[in-house]
């Protein structure tokens, strides 16, 4: 099988994000809680909380706390590519809420946090592309990492146990640029080797990247050149934390043989029940559970 071509890091690359962090920390997160009652249980708070990211930008998320004395393992849920956010991630056993603290956000551009700027669907993954400082994922990694910040900040959450789940290389990025998490779930959809992927593909996420080159064919190099500042292969060497990865193991292994620590790989069994249990096992683990806290029917 042919291997994912692995774009040449940026001679400029520790520049580029020195100064995107350097931006995020001149920015003070000003957060603020506000319960939320229609969420909350006999075992659980819920709040909305608001906080500002790069540029002073205001984002959204919300944070359940379970009752009684901490510090609680945490878990941060990242987004998917997508519009709309879930409060709670559908198909969570409800029990984790319980015995961990849970944080659910959004990156600007998604529903509620879209003021002053929405994002299109299809279109944020090539928004800006053109030119690296001015791609809109630098501004969303950004956010990703305030968020981690402030989770670890909260008194309720025990630091050494903090994992991150989602959907696409966002958590590994967040992981290198801001280090915390204990352990990493999710995939490579967005920007492992995009162009060589999206080649191959009509999928969308990936087929954003082809119809931007359909349209504009003199700018491949340009796009090239801002995707290879977020290629995870070039991030791997500074994740600490555990990482698990859906995939290909053989196609994988160019970017999981640069990982410094711990890396798991497997394909999914385009099942709910057997990868979720795969996913609750792993992540329980490391967050100290004796056994996974999964869904009272997959037991």
């Amino acid at each position: 099988m042919k291997a994912w071509q692995i774009p040449p890091k940026p001679a400029d690359f520790d520049a580029y994000w020195q100064a995107t962090l350097a931006e995020l920390e001149a920015t003070p997160a000003a957060a603020e809680l506000a319960p939320l009652p229609l969420r909350s249980t006999d075992y659980a708070d819920t709040f909305i909380v608001h906080l500002s990211s790069l540029g002073g930008y205001r984002l959204r998320g919300y944070l359940s706390v379970p009752h009684g004395e901490g510090p609680f393992p945490a878990e941060m849920q990242f987004p998917r590519y997508g519009s709309v956010n879930e409060i709670f991630r559908q198909g969570d056993c409800v029990e984790k809420r319980s015995r961990a603290v849970i944080l659910t956000f959004g990156h600007r551009g998604m529903r509620h946090c879209d003021v002053p700027y929405a994002a299109l669907y299809p279109g944020l993954l090539t928004d800006g592309i053109e030119e690296a400082r001015r791609y809109r994922w630098r501004t969303i990694v950004a956010d990703a990492c305030r968020w981690l910040e402030f989770l670890l900040a909260r008194p309720e959450v025990d630091a050494g146990r903090v994992v991150g789940f989602g959907f696409t290389e966002l958590p590994l990025l967040t992981a290198a640029l801001r280090p915390g998490l204990r352990a990493v779930l999710t995939s490579c959809s967005l920007f492992h080797a995009a162009l060589s992927r999206a080649a191959e593909t009509d999928r969308y996420d990936l087929e954003e990247y082809n119809d931007f080159l359909r349209l504009y064919p003199e700018r491949r190099a340009d796009v090239a050149r801002t995707l290879a500042y977020f290629e995870p292969a070039h991030f791997a060497e500074r994740i600490a934390a555990d990482v698990f990865l859906w995939g290909d193991r053989e196609r994988l292994q160019p970017l999981t043989e640069r990982f410094a620590g711990s890396v798991e790989v497997q394909p999914s069994e385009h099942s709910q029940y057997k990868d979720g249990l795969t996913r609750e096992r792993w992540l329980s683990e490391r967050q100290g559970f004796a056994e996974p806290i999964v869904p009272e029917r997959w037991r």
